[in-house]
């Protein structure tokens, strides 16, 4: 293989992550919305960013449009959504343009730590359960405060992690959520303070992440009956064994090592 074919490690994380979201078993085990509090939560960081038909937003990490979608129908403002995906960016599309607000979305394929987008040219910057997947998470805080108009604000949903992950969860969390990578939210903080944001604000919903597992546990339990009955092929899968992760997983929410946030901040208007 020559240096120009050759991977780097984060690029080839960053396909592995959106391969697994764009997956069959992922789409089944996380039904539409593929973070904790699904659609209510998304509400909740719109609210915090205090969204209006005035506002142009980026959608990092966008995967199949639903938060897109939804944020335009509730708050009126205009979206540009990206992802990594070509297959979430072609059904984020298709989704567009059956919805009532075909003419507010857009979906394009990008890179939340190389954003293909002129200094200043959003309203606010929204990234979903993603932020951690990223390798380089100081690169993307530089982007997302580049990108944004002075005053601008950014909203961030994601996993966080206070120690080592237990190697009884490694293979469920490969599945679900790519969370290797995941830091205690005053570490995501960190590097949105040191990208120059400021009123940096978090808010707790470890409950979200309790019920996404218990969630995904139900859901576990069906696909294993349809196997059993020919009615799903999912090769491969040991149920006993995501059965088991999924119940150290909770116990993990419960003891605090892993949790779920919402960061706000916002870019300074001088």
């Amino acid at each position: 293989m020559n240096a120009d074919s050759q991977v780097s490690p984060s690029a080839e994380l960053k396909s592995c992550c959106a391969a697994v979201y764009q997956s069959d078993f992922a789409r089944l085990l996380l039904g539409d919305s593929f973070h904790p509090g699904g659609l209510g939560l998304t509400k909740r960081l719109g609210e915090l960013l205090a969204l209006s038909p005035r506002d142009h937003v980026l959608d990092v990490a966008c995967g199949r449009g639903e938060s897109a979608i939804f944020l335009a129908g509730q708050f009126g403002c205009r979206i540009t959504g990206i992802d990594l995906g070509a297959a979430n960016i072609d059904h984020a599309r298709a989704r567009a343009e059956a919805s009532n607000v075909a003419t507010l979305v857009r979906f394009n394929l990008g890179d939340g730590e190389h954003l293909d987008y002129p200094d200043a040219s959003f309203d606010a910057v929204l990234c979903e359960c993603a932020f951690c997947t990223f390798p380089d998470k100081r690169a993307a805080a530089r982007e997302f405060a580049r990108v944004l108009c002075p005053g601008g604000k950014l909203g961030l949903s994601d996993l966080t992690r206070s120690g080592a992950l237990p190697s009884e969860l490694n293979g469920l969390l490969a599945w679900i959520a790519c969370i290797g990578d995941a830091r205690a939210a005053t570490e995501y903080a960190q590097y949105f303070e040191t990208a120059g944001f400021e009123s940096i604000l978090i808010e707790t919903h470890d409950d979200a992440l309790t019920q996404m597992v218990r969630d995904i546990q139900g859901r576990l339990l069906a696909a294993e009956l349809m196997v059993k009955l020919e009615k799903l092929n999912l090769p491969g899968v040991d149920f006993n064994q995501a059965k088991r992760m999924a119940g150290h997983a909770v116990d993990a929410v419960r003891s605090g090592l892993l949790g779920y946030s919402l960061i706000t901040a916002s870019k300074p208007c001088g």
